[in-house]
């Protein structure tokens, strides 16, 4: 991994550590794009108690880095950080950030929005939302 730019882990994440280090990439920087993804408490109709999420350790870096260096080459950006927590969140917690930057705002949107749908789409971890009913595993990702 690229001086820890991509990382999933089990504690909290801090938003401005990781637009410092993607700053740290380039002078030229001129816009810096985040996507926050957080912990809501409803979802397909039902009441959200917490959410817990596990990964296929080795495997998801491998394809966060992945999709950092797709974007990198697919899209006019200097950086891009993607953060995920595994384990257990409560409700209003963090769970994912992707910060890009690019010289002009609109690569560095276009790359976010690619990012974030890239990621759940071929990134091995998956969600457990835990309702008062129950828990269900929730199928978004492979």
């Amino acid at each position: 991994m690229t001086d820890g730019l991509v990382r999933i882990q089990k504690g909290v994440f801090s938003i401005e550590e990781a637009v410092e280090r993607v700053k740290g990439a380039s002078k030229g920087i001129g816009g810096i794009v985040c996507f926050l993804g957080s912990a809501r408490d409803f979802s397909r109709g039902k009441e959200i108690v917490r959410l817990e999420f596990e990964h296929y350790p080795g495997m998801a870096e491998k394809k966060l880095e992945e999709i950092r260096q797709r974007a990198k080459e697919n899209f006019n950006i200097i950086e891009m950080a993607i953060v995920h927590r595994v384990g257990r969140i409560e409700i209003g917690e963090d769970i994912v950030l992707i910060v890009t930057a690019s010289a002009h705002r609109n690569d560095a949107f276009m790359a976010c929005e690619w990012a974030i749908s890239e990621l759940k789409r071929i990134t091995p971890i998956w969600k457990k939302e835990i309702t008062r009913e129950g828990e269900v595993w929730i199928s978004e990702t492979p």
